[in-house]
Order: structure tokens, then sequence, then C-alpha cells
């Protein structure tokens, strides 16, 4: 069980404790509810670039690593479609370092076009490393606009393009810092040998004091239900061929979800699941299969990734996939199978509640989601699983229709 405690301050930031007695230190997470998905259709990649942007310095620290380093600190930051997430961590005594420079940052940031310009050439170069000049870079762009039509899942956090990136301009970007980075778009959570009260006066003392702004509110448009299969083929200069696959499944806090996650588990976590079993040992048409959830706040994407060995085809590994979707539908899961994917989903749950820093983390990404309680009661979600409810998710997900299909050709094959 994690012990927390929640505040909201008068400016609506939202505040959550973790006191932990093991460590010297704490972990200071902010979560600011934006990301890729709260982006311009013309304007993608801004959220990524808005996290680089954010360690640029700020008025009253020219440089941002150096003061928290000096402290005995370091830092990171990600994006997603959803969020923008920064976390510090540091001696417990030295927490005030990282308050001020979070809160001087949030305040007045540097967005000077200098600064704007260099990092526009740092994700540029990160766009074209891992999304262009990287094998099966492009899987994302061409799977995300494929599945989706309307919602801004469409593109991946990177962006569209990098000129999206290049042509943004100045006042583009200090519209959408102002609009999304402020104090009651914000999680805070302190985790760590802090006591509640510290926090709660510290916090108070760097952040009280933020006026709020006018964050508007945030109405995607809903994605129709695919109604038919959708394909696309492209070759690359690839080591070997691959199928992706896509189905549209519900949000990470649907009923269907924790089923979603299960069966995927059941599919092809570890050597002893269905996939492994059927198609990687007791075949030899492939080298690698995978499944995987995206997690999304909005509905998001049941994903089966196969790698073909040389000598087999396309149409040969898809029936052999489609073969054992059918059988696990026709069949169903056993008991023994339920038991051992949510007793080890519910293991690795726990072990992830373990560290100070990671307690920050998913205490933040919960109250996005809904509640930080779900830190603690979550896993009943799961531990409640039936057979019946892995089967209702394959029937609803794994439908033809409701699959986007990506054949990724290696050139030489």
């Amino acid at each position: 069980m994690i012990t927390f405690a929640r505040h909201r301050l008068s400016n609506g930031l939202v505040v959550l404790h973790h006191y932990d007695s093991a460590t010297r230190m704490v972990a200071l997470n902010l979560l600011y509810n934006v990301g890729a998905r709260d982006e311009d259709p013309g304007h993608t990649g801004l959220a990524h670039l808005m996290e680089h942007l954010m360690f640029t310095g700020s008025r009253n620290a020219v440089n941002f690593d150096t003061p928290l380093e000096n402290a005995g600190g370091k830092n990171n930051a990600f994006t997603t479609v959803d969020m923008t997430n920064y976390y510090d961590v540091l001696p417990a005594q030295n927490i005030e370092t990282a308050l001020w420079l979070e809160s001087d940052r949030l305040l007045s940031l540097n967005l000077a076009p200098e600064s704007i310009n260099v990092q526009k050439s740092v994700v540029i170069e990160e766009f074209k490393q891992t999304h262009i000049n990287r094998p099966y870079g492009d899987v994302s762009h061409l799977l995300s606009a494929l599945a989706f039509t309307k919602h801004p899942y469409r593109w991946p956090t990177i962006g569209i393009s990098t000129d999206h990136i290049a042509d943004v301009p100045h006042e583009v970007i200090a519209q959408f810092y102002q609009r999304n980075y402020a104090v009651n778009n914000l999680i805070l959570c302190v985790s760590g040998n802090i006591s509640e009260s510290d926090t709660l006066r510290l916090v108070e003392k760097w952040f009280g004091d933020i006026e709020p702004r006018d964050v508007p509110h945030k109405t995607l448009p809903e994605e129709p239900e695919q109604t038919a299969p959708r394909h696309l083929e492209v070759t690359r200069d690839v080591p070997q061929n691959v199928i992706f696959r896509a189905y549209h499944m519900g949000k990470r806090m649907s009923e269907q979800y924790p089923a979603a996650d299960i069966l995927s588990d059941i599919l092809s976590n570890g050597t002893s699941s269905r996939l492994y079993q059927k198609l990687m040992l007791g075949t030899d048409l492939f080298t690698d299969i995978s499944c995987s959830v995206s997690g999304t706040l909005d509905p998001g994407l049941f994903y089966i990734v196969a790698r073909l060995s040389p000598e087999t085809s396309f149409a040969i590994a898809a029936e052999a996939v489609d073969s054992e979707l059918d059988r696990l539908q026709s069949e169903g899961v056993t008991d023994y199978e339920l038991e051992k994917y949510v007793n080890k989903h519910i293991a690795v749950d726990a072990y992830q509640n373990v560290g100070y820093a990671n307690v920050a983390k998913l205490l933040c990404a919960f109250e996005q989601m809904s509640s930080a309680e779900l830190i603690n009661t979550e896993p009943d979600s799961y531990g409640s699983l039936n057979r019946d409810d892995i089967l209702l998710a394959a029937s609803q997900i794994l439908r033809p229709e409701n699959c986007s299909t990506l054949l990724y050709h290696a050139s030489g094959n």
C-alpha cells in the first residue's frame, strides 16, 4: 500500500506527497497536462520541442542543469501523446533548488529566438536519427496515420515532419507555452525523505503566488469507428519483412483495458505465451512476434508486430497469425494462463512501486488519468478478471474490420 497525501493550492496546483524514510533523497515530478494530442495539425511536434525549450534557462536561472547538479541532483523529461513529464532527483536537504528552478521556468522561460533556433536544430537532428535514418523509424508515422483519421493520435509525438519543427513561428511557440504551461495545468509530486508539512510549506513558497491561467477546455475530435480493414505496403532498406498491425481498443481508463492488457501478455509475453509456443517454436515462419497496448488517455491501439523469416511470405505469415487469434477466440484461455499472467502483472506493478522516484512518476500519471488512488486499487481490476473478460476483449478488438495493417517490405526480399 502506497500512502500519499493530496492537496490543491488556491491557484489550482495539485500537490501529491509520499514519504519514504528508506532514502535520504527526494524526487520532484511535474506532469503538465499537455502532449502531442494538444497540437494543431499544422504545427505538430510542438509539445516535444517545448520540452527541450524548458531546459534553455529562465529569468533567474540562465542555466537549468548546473544549479541542480551543484546541489547533487539530476533531471530528465519525456513527452508522450498525452503528457509532458519532468523530474528532478536530489538530496532532500536541497529540494528548494529544484523547486526554485521549476517555478522560475514555469513563470519566465527563456524563449529568445537564438534559444529556439538551437533547440529546433536539436529536435530536427533527433527526428532524423530516430525516424528517418533508423530502420523502421517511420513505422509510427505510417501506422498512426493509417489507424487514425480524425483524432490527433494520427501523428506521433516527434511530429509529422521536420518542416513542422523548422517552420513553427516564434509566436506560436510562445502561445503554446502560455496556454499549456500553467500552474493550474500541472500535477506536482514530491516523494522521498521529506515531511508532508515541509513539502507544503516549500511548494507554497515557490509556487503559491503563481497566478493561474485560462487553460482552454480540450475538445478533441472523436475517432470514428473503423468498419473496414485498412492496408498499406512500403518498401525500405531494412533487414527483414515485418507485419505491423494496429487494432482499435478502449482508453487507459476503460473497463476493457485490463483485459486487453492481459490478452496481449497471454499472446506474447515470454516463452510460454501462445504466439511464442505456436509460431516461434512450432514453426520457422517468424524470428520474433509481440503484442502490446498503447494505454492512452483516449481510445488507443492494440499492436501485433511479426518479424518474418527470409523465406516466409506475407500471406502465409498473416494466415498463421490469424489462425492463432481465431483459436484463442474459439477455445478461450485457460485458468492457468489467466492466473499466471495476472499474477505476473501484479508482481511487476508492485516492483515499480518500490522506488520513491517511480512512485512520484506513477502518482502523477494516475492523477492525470483519474486519481492517484489507482496506484493502490488498479491491481484489483486485474485480480478480478475472469476468462470471459479476456474472451470478450479479444472478440471486440481482434476483428478484421477493426485492423490497420502495415506490410513493411525489405528491399532485398
